[in-house]
């Protein structure tokens, strides 16, 4: 059994009263406002090691300054602290990270400063990842709405109480525990150490309590203030759907007495000689029968329904036809010439996908992903000439070079199409000028995928599925489209697949916009074996190569060469039959010999059309 003296215990009681109740001389953590302000020693070199700094805490940033001299115009750094951790290293130290690269080693002068500043940091953390939160799920039109400002706000004060109900709980555990370490101690050389332990514990009650009281007294005052325009709110919002709901009331009244008296002129004008000078048309009848009438569809429909001319037409007689009194435009304006900062955009979107970065709405063409994916059949023709060929390494080249074909124009287009919407689709007929119909879908919207489907009535079918993996490095834009290209000759039953290659959009930042194609396409006949391995030509300031340069060649099953094809993506595509092929010349690029092939003349089997 422990025995304590009697007189010393009085003592000890009366100076943990004394700091419990008495006000501390240094400010509360949560002064009037959201904002902190104090002197913290920074860690910042093992040469300087920790040094004083001005720290300021408001609106969830956490800021800091040499001296507060600094704070009208130079801030050392900031931590958004919806993000951060903060972590106790022992008495005085603590630790606030963003788990990035910014990390603050922190020291208070002593445990009961550092105390307040972690209260004041859990505080502020909690609020900015709430707020964070919010502005997420209501990011549409009702967050400038006064109502909803008020209640988040009150929300907020509410998880405040909490937050500070914890740590009170938190802290009146721990000084329990000290209480009960001090009844079970002999008061010998320990008990100085201990009575100032609970005093500080005590003292941390006290300031979390003054917390909790300063944000309940901010609730209520809250509440008296909105209470009053809260109702006011309400109310208007009860009036204005009651009116709403009287004017379309209205409106489908007025809708269905114009629709029968339409009808009733109708019949009117056809049946002159019957109609009498006493009574109501037939369809016109009281308002008061608007409610209780209603219209089905007609079971037997007739094979066409006449209506009235558009006022826009005219009859210039009665032998001639209907002319419009409006011409229709002949050319698109020119794009507006807005000035783009994409820097500060894009400045904090490299490394993700092309899909998850926000474009301002003037980088856009005018046209969306399923129209721009039709543009592969600018040149069909030569897959209705590859229908015609009797061998199927000629019928090879004309589809090698309709592969090569879809990026003639992407020299000149530089923006970016609109992303469809989740199950749109795109068609274009042009059976009776060129016998092909295309229709591409929108199948998925995260990742964007589309399905494209194309049948000709000129013996070939060609269908895709395109989706685009992207990423943004900084000076350029890579975009690598994912999926497989089909084509399929009815008469030959040849089944020929390929891929697209990487698109490269050169001087996001600064400077003109340009488009680079590169990479390797496999063209590949999985009827007969046949194989066409094309190279596209990565751009090279230092290259004497032709710029956007496209090469390839035609091979059977067994690897013989029998066609070259050469040209570049932009302009033209030729191939020349092989006659003799062998190894010699100067190495390639990775220490291989070249392949020399001895060809006939070069015949030209694409060449691009003129821009409109």
């Amino acid at each position: 059994m422990i025995h304590i003296n009697a007189e010393i215990v009085p003592q000890i009681y009366i100076l943990i009263l004394g700091a419990v109740m008495s006000e501390p001389k240094t400010p509360t953590a949560i002064p009037a406002g959201d904002t902190y302000k104090g002197w913290v020693f920074k860690w910042t070199n093992y040469i300087k090691g920790y040094q004083r700094r001005w720290f300021v805490l408001s609106n969830g940033l956490l800021s800091y300054y040499r001296t507060q001299a600094e704070m009208g115009h130079t801030c050392r750094g900031t931590i958004n602290l919806a993000t951060a951790t903060i972590t106790v290293d022992d008495a005085c130290n603590f630790v606030i990270s963003n788990g990035g690269a910014q990390t603050y080693h922190l020291k208070a002068s002593c445990e009961v400063e550092r105390q307040r500043w972690i209260t004041a940091l859990e505080l502020a953390k909690a609020k900015a990842a709430r707020m964070q939160a919010e502005s997420g799920e209501t990011r549409g039109g009702s967050q400038n709405s006064e109502v909803q400002s008020a209640l988040r706000t009150l929300g907020s004060k509410v998880e405040d109480l909490s937050t500070c109900n914890d740590l009170i709980s938190k802290h009146g555990s721990a000084l329990q525990r000290s209480l009960s370490e001090l009844d079970s101690l002999r008061l010998t050389g320990e008990a100085g150490d201990k009575i100032r332990q609970v005093t500080e514990r005590a003292t941390l009650f006290r300031i979390t309590s003054n917390a909790m009281i300063n944000a309940c007294r901010d609730f209520l005052s809250l509440a008296q203030a909105h209470s009053k325009r809260w109702q006011k709110a309400l109310q208007a919002e009860r009036e204005q759907r009651v009116r709403l709901e009287e004017t379309l009331e209205q409106l489908a009244k007025q809708h269905n007495h114009l629709e029968r008296a339409f009808r009733g002129a109708a019949q009117a004008n056809a049946s002159a000689e019957n109609k009498s000078a006493v009574g109501p048309v037939k369809g016109e009848a009281s308002d008061e029968d608007d409610d209780n009438e209603f219209f089905d569809a007609m079971e037997e429909a007739p094979e066409f329904i006449t209506v009235p001319a558009d006022p826009q037409f005219h009859k210039s007689s009665p032998s001639q036809e209907l002319v419009p009194l409006k011409k229709r435009r002949t050319r698109i304006p020119d794009k507006p010439n807005y000035s783009l900062n994409l820097w500060s955009i894009m400045k904090n979107c490299i490394g993700k996908e092309l899909s998850k970065i926000p474009m301002p709405v003037n980088f856009n063409e005018p046209i969306s992903m399923l129209q721009r994916l039709s543009e592969d059949l600018e040149y069909h023709e030569l897959l209705d000439k590859a229908a015609k060929c009797q061998s199927s390494l000629e019928q090879m080249c004309y589809v090698a070079a309709f592969s090569v074909s879809s990026y003639s124009t992407t020299v000149y287009r530089t923006g970016k199409p609109f992303n469809p919407l989740l199950g749109e689709t795109y068609e274009l007929d042009r059976q009776r000028e060129s016998g092909y119909r295309s229709l591409c879908e929108q199948v998925s919207h995260h990742p964007p995928a589309a399905a494209h489907h194309v049948i000709s009535d000129r013996g070939w079918t060609l269908r895709q599925e395109i989706t685009v993996a992207s990423k943004f490095r900084g000076k350029y834009l890579s975009i690598m489209p994912l999926g497989t290209i089909h084509a399929v000759f009815e008469k030959s039953n040849n089944h020929y697949t390929w891929k697209k290659v990487t698109t490269t959009v050169h001087n996001i930042i600064v400077g003109k916009l340009w488009i680079d194609q590169s990479g390797e396409i496999d063209v590949v006949n999985h009827t007969t074996g046949d194989r066409c391995h094309l190279k596209f030509a990565p751009y090279s300031y230092f290259s004497r190569d032709v710029a956007r340069k496209v090469t390839g060649v035609v091979m059977d099953k067994d690897g013989k060469a029998h066609y070259v094809l050469s040209g570049t993506w932009d302009e033209k595509m030729e191939f020349s039959r092989v006659m003799q092929s062998s190894r010699g010349g100067e190495n390639g690029t990775e220490g291989k010999q070249k392949t020399v092939y001895q060809t006939l003349k070069a015949r030209e089997v694409w060449r691009r059309n003129p821009l409109p």
